[in-house]
């Protein structure tokens, strides 16, 4: 039953995007029929084809292993602060439990330095055009679009980089959807900081993170162009662009500057977290001080944090996307969450609320990992509209315009994801191995 109330929520969530359009005499039907066409096809290999599923097993099991030898580094630096819970070093050290800083943050620099490398080799472009190809005839966009959220699932804002050429004369629907789907896909440098985060408590989390990714670059475009469709004319419509991207000298080059810009990346998580979690910390204390005296004069009970509203207003979307109603309300403030303190809070509370045995059904903590897996959130909205507005300053004011649609189409793109996952939701098998 839940998995059909997904398959319904993929169409009710198009409808909402729909109703909300700036101009909805305008639908661009191919790319809703080839966008759900591509991910419920994907889907369907993944999670049923045996051989799917052989590849997604093993796409987890080498990330799992990528991972403990990205540590090396880490563990010389940090010894036993580095080491995971529950492990030991080779003099009998024991781990002192998870810590953040140590662990996680640290391979972003490992994965920075070996996607430079990828790219320096020639197998990041091949991949990225591939999927910009595909996008391109399938859902009949813009080139330059469709080789920008082809970037997104493998890198995050440097994707804006691969169509600079083309981003001054981009129209305003095209720069809502690179936006978008910078937002509603994650890097592959922070991919490791999820799965270390969630290996524990979720075996599979390697795989299903890749998946999602996949996944919401074709729900960015149709969520995109739903909300913001396309009444100009693209200047690369229906043809095929080529990555464009600086290429370092030397294979040592490529890993130092990669090391370096993962080294600037950890430095931005850390001032986000830092910032951020004392803002909303200081917030929601204003919030429940004012709150506990409304509740006690009107003689209400009602959760008056940040996290609480959040999960009043994101309620709703998670009964569409299906997960059941002993789980909603908790699953819907880690949603809701995720767009004030980025996803790595949010995941960080999902682990909790599954170590705490706090969801009766597997099924709803299948579902946050795909609905959280996005920079969905105020904070990645800076980034990117500054990030973008940097390679091309003149168009600051059409990218500040259309940021706040772009955050909604994200996060409606990671909640269509979502819910193409819960339609093929086995209970058993790889979907929580």
């Amino acid at each position: 039953m839940y998995n059909l109330v997904s398959f319904s929520g993929i169409f009710i969530l198009m409808f909402f995007a729909w109703s909300l359009s700036s101009d909805r005499k305008v639908v661009n039907w191919r790319v809703i029929i080839g966008g759900c066409a591509l991910q419920l096809v994907f889907a369907l290999f993944i999670f049923i084809v045996p051989a799917g599923a052989d590849a997604f097993q093993f796409i987890n099991d080498m990330l799992v292993k990528v991972i403990a030898v990205a540590s090396t580094g880490t563990k010389f630096l940090f010894g036993r602060l580095a080491l995971p819970p529950g492990s030991t070093d080779e003099w009998g050290g024991e781990s002192l439990g998870f810590i953040f800083a140590f662990q996680a943050l640290p391979t972003i620099i490992f994965f920075a330095s070996l996607m430079s490398i990828l790219y320096y080799i020639g197998i990041m472009p091949r991949l990225i055009k591939l999927f910009s190809k595909v996008f391109t005839r399938l859902m009949k966009v813009s080139g330059a679009e469709s080789l920008c959220a082809s970037s997104n699932i493998f890198v995050g804002i440097e994707s804006a980089t691969t169509i600079r050429p083309y981003l001054q004369k981009m129209t305003r629907s095209e720069l809502c959807t690179v936006l978008t789907a910078g937002m509603a896909t994650i890097a592959s440098s922070v991919l490791a900081i999820y799965i270390m985060i969630l290996q524990k408590q979720f075996p599979g989390i390697a795989g299903h993170l890749v998946s999602a990714s996949f996944l919401s670059a074709p729900a960015a475009i149709i969520m995109s162009k739903l909300l913001l469709p396309e009444t100009g004319k693209p200047e690369t419509l229906g043809v095929d662009v080529e990555p464009y991207y600086e290429r370092e000298s030397s294979f040592i080059e490529a890993s130092i500057n990669g090391a370096n810009a993962g080294l600037k990346l950890v430095g931005g998580i850390i001032a986000l977290l830092v910032a951020f979690l004392g803002i909303v910390a200081l917030a929601d204390y204003m919030a429940m001080g004012i709150g506990q005296r409304i509740n006690e004069f009107a003689g209400i009970s009602i959760d008056w944090s940040l996290k609480g509203l959040m999960g009043y207003v994101f309620y709703p979307f998670t009964l569409i996307i299906g997960v059941p109603p002993s789980d909603a309300f908790e699953i819907s403030k880690i949603i809701g969450e995720r767009v004030i303190v980025t996803e790595t809070k949010s995941y960080m509370d999902l682990a909790i609320l599954i170590d705490n045995g706090t969801l009766q059904n597997p099924r709803s903590a299948f579902l946050a990992t795909y609905a959280l897996c996005g920079f969905a959130h105020i904070a990645s909205l800076a980034i990117f509209v500054g990030g973008i507005a940097a390679l091309v300053p003149e168009r600051t004011s059409d990218l500040s315009a259309v940021g706040p649609r772009a955050l909604l189409a994200a996060t409606l793109a990671c909640l269509m994801t979502a819910c193409v996952a819960g339609t093929f939701f086995g209970g058993g098998s790889i979907l929580l191995g």
